[in-house]
């Protein structure tokens, strides 16, 4: 059957600026031989692993992307919002991005609820650290598709202490220094962490509220900067319902919720598998991590779906058929390859028609 496959990637670019543009920095700008191998590394990627829908994060030249994109098959892209530039040259917070081998009906930026927000204790001035982008792609035997792009807040400290402590009293003792670093290390990474789950919890409440208005499937791609299982974005997998009957529980938290692709994958290979149980158990592949800082790794990068992807779901159309992390620019960087990739595995997943 005709597009039996759909494929899927989330794709931090990593400083994605066109010379002369410098990012965050006045001398953090690309030479124009840094930037070919650069366009050249995204579009061999590309070119090799054919992903479908690609949402992209960490684009400060959203135009020169368009026009890569295009080269490589992608008639449709859509961007939401503008990074920040300042004296002329310097930019700062990039956006988000998206690419679509198959018609984009819609873009627009996710608008937080203000009066949820307010109701849980944010301020009424709350928005999301990088605009949501939302495009509604036309896909072949689904039809209208909502693709949710993010990048969700950074565990970054939201205080600088140079910023709210006196620069002569740091500078006179190292302890008080150190002291003053730790306290606003402590407060302002949990500063980054309000911020980060509050922003995931009132996308998915928009989410759902869409999904109810008009019963399109959902896909949630992006760098989310923090771990799934963390409890800070614990409820973007919400799989519980208190004071509802088991029965109600059960249906609407599969029509509304989202559940991680990887999840999707590990079931349908158990699930085709005719091996006992134990040796299914065993054959599963380990999870890849998406970053490496120092000697720790971890998981950030991330697709959710919703049950019109899962195949447990009795009318569900497709199902996780692969599931793939790109790391060998991070595991086994070549320069002359590599010099110029990204900070991030990119994860794509592929999802086979069912019969």
């Amino acid at each position: 059957m005709e597009n039996s496959k759909l494929k899927i990637a989330t794709f931090n670019l990593f400083n994605y600026l066109e010379p002369p543009g410098a990012f965050y920095d006045f001398d953090r700008i690309y030479s124009i031989e840094q930037w070919t191998k650069k366009q050249k590394w995204v579009s061999d990627y590309l070119a090799q692993y054919q992903p479908d829908i690609i949402g992209f994060q960490e684009v400060f030249s959203p135009d020169s992307l368009k026009q890569l994109v295009a080269t490589q098959g992608y008639a449709y892209f859509a961007v939401i919002d503008a990074p920040q530039v300042i004296d002329d040259f310097i930019y700062r917070s990039p956006v988000v991005a998206i690419a679509s081998r198959y018609p984009i009906v819609e873009a627009n930026a996710v608008q937080p609820d203000i009066t949820l927000a307010q109701s849980i204790g944010l301020s009424e001035e709350f928005s999301f650290s990088r605009k949501v982008l939302r495009a509604t792609v036309d896909v072949p035997h689904l039809g209208n598709c909502d693709c949710y792009v993010v990048h969700f807040k950074s565990k970054r400290s939201m205080i600088d202490v140079d910023d709210v402590t006196n620069k002569e009293v740091l500078e006179n003792s190292a302890e008080k220094s150190i002291i003053e670093h730790l306290k606003g290390s402590i407060a302002g990474g949990w500063g980054s962490s309000i911020q980060r789950g509050s922003e995931a919890a009132l996308l998915l409440v928009d989410m759902i509220q869409r999904r109810e208005q008009t019963t399109n499937p959902m896909v949630l791609m992006g760098d989310f900067n923090n771990t799934l299982s963390d409890g800070i974005l614990r409820h973007l997998q919400t799989d519980s319902l208190r004071f509802v009957s088991k029965f109600d529980s059960e249906r609407y938290l599969q029509k509304y919720c989202l559940k991680d692709s990887w999840d999707l994958f590990e079931a349908a290979q158990i699930n085709e598998s005719t091996e006992p149980a134990e040796l299914k158990a065993a054959k599963l592949n380990v999870r890849s991590p998406t970053h490496y800082y120092g000697e720790t790794s971890s998981i950030l990068d991330y697709i959710l779906l919703s049950c019109e992807f899962d195949a447990s779901y009795q009318d569900s159309l497709y199902q996780v058929s692969e599931y793939h992390t790109y790391d060998r620019h991070l595991i086994n960087p070549i320069f002359e390859r590599d010099g110029e990739s990204t900070d991030h595995g990119i994860v794509l997943i592929t999802m086979a028609l069912r019969e």
